[in-house]
C-alpha cells in the first residue's frame, strides 16, 4: 500500500473517504420519501455496507489489533511504582530541559519549529534507521505521510493524526501546533508497520523521535514524554506535582501552553462525542483501556529506561 500510493502528494485515503461520504449523503437524499415505507430494505442495505466497510478494515490492517503485544516482544514490564515515575520524570526534565537549551539560549523561550511538514516527514526516516541498528522490527521502508484534507475535522474531534486501514497513508492534522508534528508523524508510522496499539505507538514514536540526530525531534519526543509523567503525577500527588513542574525550564511550558490555547479553541460537543465513540471501538478491537491506553506508554518508557540510558 505505500508503494502503491506513498509518491501521490495528496492523501489518496481522504479522497476516497470524501467520495463515499457524498454518495452516502446522496443515496439517504433520493430514498428520503420512501424511508417508511421501505425501511426494512434501506436497513439491511445500510447494514450491508457496514458489514462489507468492518470486513475490509480488518482485512486489510486490523488483524493487528490480534499481534503479540510490544511488552512481550520486547521483554518490558508494566507495572511500576509512584517512586519510579518521579524518578523517570526528573530524567526526563533534566534530558528535556537540556535540549531546549541548546537550541534556545534563553530558557524562557518557546521553542520554534524551523522544518516545512515536507521536511519534517522525510527526516522521520533518520530516526527509524537509528532505531531498527538496535531492533530490527522496528526497519521502516517506503514513506508514505500526507497532510489530512480533514486536518479541521480532526482538529474538532481533537486528534493530531490517524493511519488510513484502506490505504496505509499516515495522516498527519496540518493544523495543529508544528513542534509537535514529529512526534505525532512517527506515531502514525508505527501503526503502518502493523503496531495496532496506541501506547506502543506512543513509545514507539517516543523512540524514533529522541534517537533522531536532529535537536527538534529530540525536543518533540522528550517534551511530550514528559507532558505525559506530569500530568500522572498531576493526578496522583497535587503538591509534589508542582515541585516537580518548578524544575521545568519556563519556555518549555510555553511550548505546552501554545499547543493549549490551540486546543481550546476548537473545543466543541463534538469532540466529547467522537471520543466516546473511539473510546468504545478501541476497546471492542482488543485495547481495554480505551483511550486510557495513549498514556499507557509511560508504563513501557519507565520499565525500558530502568536499563537503557535516557
Amino acid at each position: 500500500m505505500r508503494i502503491i500510493f506513498g509518491f501521490v502528494p495528496f492523501s489518496v485515503g481522504d479522497v476516497a473517504y470524501f467520495i463515499v461520504i457524498i454518495l452516502a449523503i446522496r443515496w439517504f437524499w433520493k430514498n428520503r420519501k420512501t424511508w417508511k415505507e421501505n425501511w426494512k430494505n434501506n436497513f439491511l442495505r445500510i447494514l450491508s455496507a457496514l458489514s462489507l466497510f468492518y470486513f475490509f478494515f480488518h482485512f486489510l490492517w486490523a488483524f493487528n489489533y490480534y499481534r503479540e503485544s510490544l511488552s512481550d516482544k520486547m521483554q518490558i514490564k508494566k507495572e511500576y511504582s509512584d517512586a519510579d515515575l518521579l524518578q523517570f520524570t526528573n530524567k526526563l526534565i533534566l534530558k528535556t530541559n537540556q535540549i531546549h537549551s541548546q537550541i534556545n539560549e534563553n530558557d524562557s523561550l518557546k521553542v520554534v519549529y524551523p522544518y516545512s511538514k515536507e521536511a519534517t516527514f522525510s527526516m522521520n526516516l533518520n530516526g527509524y534507521q537509528n532505531l531498527s541498528e538496535q531492533y530490527a522490527f522496528f526497519n521502516y521502508e517506503k514513506l508514505s505521510i500526507k497532510n489530512s484534507l480533514f486536518s479541521l475535522p480532526l482538529t474538532y474531534m481533537g486528534f493530531g493524526g490517524y493511519l488510513n486501514p484502506f490505504t496505509n497513508e499516515a495522516q498527519v492534522n496540518g493544523l495543529m501546533p508544528i513542534y509537535n508534528l514529529p512526534f505525532t508523524s512517527c506515531h502514525e508510522m508505527a501503526h503502518q508497520m502493523g503496531f495496532a496499539s496506541e501506547s506502543e505507538c506512543n513509545f514507539i514514536g517516543f523512540l524514533a523521535t529522541t534517537k533522531n540526530d536532529d535537536l527538534y525531534y529530540k525536543y518533540s519526543g522528550y517534551s511530550y514524554a514528559l507532558r505525559y509523567c506530569l500530568g500522572l503525577l498531576s493526578s496522583q500527588n497535587e503538591e509534589l506535582f508542582k515541585a516537580t513542574l518548578a524544575k521545568v525550564n519556563p519556555g518549555v511550558l510555553e511550548n505546552y501552553r501554545e499547543s493549549d490555547d490551540f486546543w481550546k479553541q476548537y473545543e466543541t460537543p463534538i469532540e466529547t462525542g467522537f471520543k466516546i465513540f473511539y473510546d468504545n471501538f478501541l476497546k471492542i478491537n482488543q485495547q481495554r483501556d480505551g483511550l486510557e491506553s495513549y498514556s499507557k506508554f509511560v508504563d513501557l518508557m519507565v520499565n525500558y529506561y530502568k536499563t537503557e540510558e535516557l
